[in-house]
């Protein structure tokens, strides 16, 4: 979504979001408020499910407000919704690049450190062993 679109206020935040639900029901939930040029559903690739959050984008601003006023503390099995306008900080980086473009997401996926990340973590094994050695003093 680009920063256009949220300034027109055509797309909403809806969180709180149950685990298992997905694109359609979220549309049948949001569709009576007037048509839905989009649905994103950012994932947790991790965990397998989605983030408990989704952004709708309305053709209509008028259509956005009206889903805000209608479904702001609704529950949808089981939840209680909150929707709001979406803002930018909601946004983050999820339309501007891919996950993957950048090295540290392939490194972090494989399990690699860096260089920076290995001498960070073999300066605190040494802070640890220094630190355990220093109460084995103190108890003899």
């Amino acid at each position: 979504m680009s920063e256009l679109i949220i300034q027109s206020r055509r797309a909403i935040y809806v969180g709180g979001l149950e685990d298992n639900v997905k694109e359609p029901t979220l549309r049948a939930a949001m569709i009576p408020f007037g048509p839905i040029k989009s649905i994103d559903i950012p994932m947790d690739y991790v965990k397998g499910v989605h983030k408990g959050f989704a952004f709708v984008e309305y053709e209509d601003a008028d259509d956005a407000a009206e889903a805000i006023d209608n479904m702001d503390g609704a529950e949808l099995m089981g939840k209680v919704l909150s929707v709001s306008v979406a803002q930018p900080n909601q946004l983050k980086d999820f339309h501007n690049k891919a996950v993957w473009s950048t090295d540290e997401w392939f490194q972090k996926q494989a399990g690699i450190q860096s260089e920076a990340q290995q001498k960070e973590n073999e300066r605190q094994e040494q802070d640890r062993s220094e630190l355990s050695q220093q109460i084995q003093l103190k108890q003899q």
